[in-house]
């Protein structure tokens, strides 16, 4: 392809053992304790019992962490390879996913692939910002002005946000959304081209809306009146905010929680498992682990702006706004800021789709900073013109 041609290889010869002494352990080590605190709480969650959902998580850790490292050491050359591969692949199993995935909670999210529940949308969230962030490292400021250079990358971001609503996964979906605007902004694209796209959004609502599940829709009624159906379609988020309030500052004490522990408090090992942390650990808890996630957003940027080339620069704001939106979107849920819409808490809540991919993506982060002072592509070429 074009982008794999203009690569120079104007990376420094780093070794092995160079790159691995070169990797941001402080970062790893936020990593790892964010994952100490999935497991802690995922045996709270089992009633103090590492089974059935914190010992497997660790061992899914474990996993990643090893194709966490794998990737840290990859020149950003060969990663920019990966992009279109891993998006078609993405696409391919979004549509199988449509014609015979796994349905759960009244929506076909997974594929079983040799005995293993696998959920797409997950792994399309890192494709995208990878084939993003390769398109647009051959488009130049100058070039972002024109509305015709964004159709494509427009367009490759629309299909898996299409593919993920009709599973239906509406949260999903937004995030993906979401992530495509972020990368497209990032990388210049004009603020009246932003007002244009956006304008039109207040006036779409009721389109939207009427063409949402019947489920999607209660979602909405109950986040303005949860009150309306405390038994039915409002009891989770009632039962959410009645054990982040009973935590009070210090909380009720591990494995000590009443909502969680006695089983009023909803998928407390998924989407509520901020909820339980908060009721055990109470609101210094809660800030901990929303300071430790914060941590890792900023650690993620911090990456992005050390990196001497535009692939690395946007692949790490990427994966950052990925990280962050995941964050966002599932404490916002928990505390009734927005509908619920199913998104889990990552490296936090049970899953091993979310966890693997989140895994791969914090490797791709620390393959940026490994390789900060690579330079190819258009820096090089505007380096050549101004010679």
């Amino acid at each position: 392809m074009v982008f794999e041609k203009r690569l120079i290889r104007a990376e420094p010869n780093l070794k092995i053992l160079g790159k691995l002494w070169r990797i941001n352990w402080l970062y790893v080590g936020l990593i790892c304790l964010l994952a100490g605190v999935g497991y802690v709480a995922l045996y709270s969650a089992a009633g103090g019992s590492a089974y059935p959902y914190a010992r497997p998580q660790i061992l899914r850790f474990a996993i990643g962490f090893i194709v966490m490292i794998a990737v840290a050491v990859t020149p950003l050359r060969y990663l920019a390879k990966l992009a279109w591969p891993l998006y078609g692949v993405g696409v391919i199993l979004l549509l199988a996913v449509l014609h015979m995935g796994h349905v759960g909670k009244g929506a076909e999210r997974w594929i079983i692939i040799g005995g293993i529940a696998l959920q797409p949308s997950e792994l399309m969230k890192i494709g995208l910002v990878l084939l993003l962030a390769t398109w647009f490292h051959k488009v130049s400021w100058k070039q972002m002005g024109n509305p015709l250079r964004l159709i494509i990358p427009a367009f490759l971001v629309l299909l898996p946000v299409v593919l993920v609503l009709k599973e239906p996964n509406l949260g999903t979906a937004v995030i993906i959304g979401c992530i495509g605007a972020s990368i497209f902004f990032m990388a210049g694209m004009r603020w009246w081209m932003i007002a244009l796209l956006v304008a039109p959004l207040p006036f779409a609502f009721d389109l939207v809306y009427n063409h949402l599940h019947d489920y999607q829709k209660a979602r909405i009624t109950t986040f303005l009146h949860p009150e309306s159906d405390p038994l039915g379609a409002g009891y989770n988020i009632i039962q959410s905010k009645i054990a982040l309030g009973s935590g009070g500052m210090w909380g009720q004490g591990y494995l000590h929680g009443t909502q969680g522990q006695l089983n009023f408090l909803p998928e407390k090992q998924t989407d509520f498992i901020f909820t339980m942390i908060a009721e055990e650990w109470g609101f210094v808890g809660g800030v901990c682990v929303i300071g430790l996630l914060l941590l890792l957003i900023i650690g993620g940027m911090i990456f992005a702006i050390r990196s001497k080339n535009q692939f690395g620069r946007l692949l790490a704001l990427g994966l950052s706004m990925n990280f962050f939106f995941y964050c966002a979107v599932n404490l916002s849920m928990v505390m009734g800021a927005i509908p619920v819409g199913g998104v889990p808490l990552p490296m936090v809540s049970y899953g091993g789709s979310a966890m693997l991919t989140v895994m791969f993506g914090f490797g791709l982060l620390l393959s940026v900073q490994v390789h900060r002072d690579s330079k190819f592509g258009m820096e090089d070429d505007q380096h050549k013109k101004n010679k």
